[in-house]
């Protein structure tokens, strides 16, 4: 895994308008920690072709290099998103975010100030915290190490990539878990409709986020779909179309 070798242009910012009766919908697809657009990129191309605006960030720190992950604030990474919504609020009446991983804690960061402006959010195995490391022991570790082994690409499918990092930038992920804090404990803020993946085999994150989320938010339409054959970053794996073609249904049962 690393950020050398991808497409040409995708590790960018990406976005192109819709077309047709659902040029008015946008979609803002977040990709996750050490991640790139490229693990959002197919999702985003796939909504495009039924008519979508969609914009697939990249977000501050990735990908470069891993070094400028440990110079990142957290309050960037929402401000990104936000930024992304409000371009689409310039074409678009209604708007759906949707994140994996820690795109999914992004998001739900930027909706729980933001209910008026977004019609639904859409999580694939998102993340809201980290087991065993608390904010103040993550600060400890990170001026003892500036970089720890990756656990990125946890794809089942053989020689997939999301184009990341290979290697863990430790003064990123206190940022990241400062964020996540915060984000949990505004859980009960979020009320639109939640529709959330969640691989039954994920080696990244354990099912206690889905279940904390879920629990949290004060939405009444909220569902979880489980994915039986992808691990981590599924929207690159072997339930990619059931992602897809799901989401597609939730996002048309909220415009039609």
């Amino acid at each position: 895994m690393a950020v050398e070798g991808a497409p040409a242009g995708w590790m960018q910012d990406w976005s192109a308008l819709g077309t047709g009766k659902n040029a008015h919908v946008g979609v803002l697809l977040v990709h996750g920690f050490t991640g790139s657009p490229p693990s959002m990129r197919p999702w985003g191309e796939f909504l495009h072709s039924k008519g979508y605006t969609v914009r697939v960030p990249l977000l501050p720190g990735h990908g470069t290099k891993v070094e400028n992950l440990n110079k990142t604030k957290w309050e960037e990474w929402p401000a990104k998103v936000t930024h992304e919504l409000s371009e689409l609020q310039k074409t678009c009446d209604t708007i759906f975010l949707v994140g994996l991983s820690m795109g999914g804690g992004t998001v739900l960061h930027v909706a729980e100030s933001n209910n008026d402006a977004i019609a639904g959010i859409i999580l694939v195995n998102p993340m809201i915290y980290v087991r065993g490391i608390p904010v103040e022991l993550a600060f400890f570790l990170s001026r003892l190490q500036k970089l720890r082994t990756s656990v990125g690409d946890d794809i089942k499918r053989p020689g997939i990539t999301e184009w990341g990092y290979d290697a863990l930038p430790t003064r990123g992920i206190y940022q990241l878990l400062k964020m996540l804090r915060i984000t949990r404990r505004n859980l009960a803020n979020i009320t639109v409709p939640v529709q959330l993946f969640h691989s039954v085999d994920d080696h990244t994150l354990p099912v206690a986020n889905t279940e904390i989320i879920l629990s949290g938010i004060s939405s009444t339409n909220k569902s979880r779909i489980e994915l039986t054959n992808s691990y981590h970053v599924a929207t690159l794996d072997y339930d990619q179309e059931l992602i897809f073609q799901n989401s597609l249904t939730f996002i048309e049962g909220l415009t039609t």
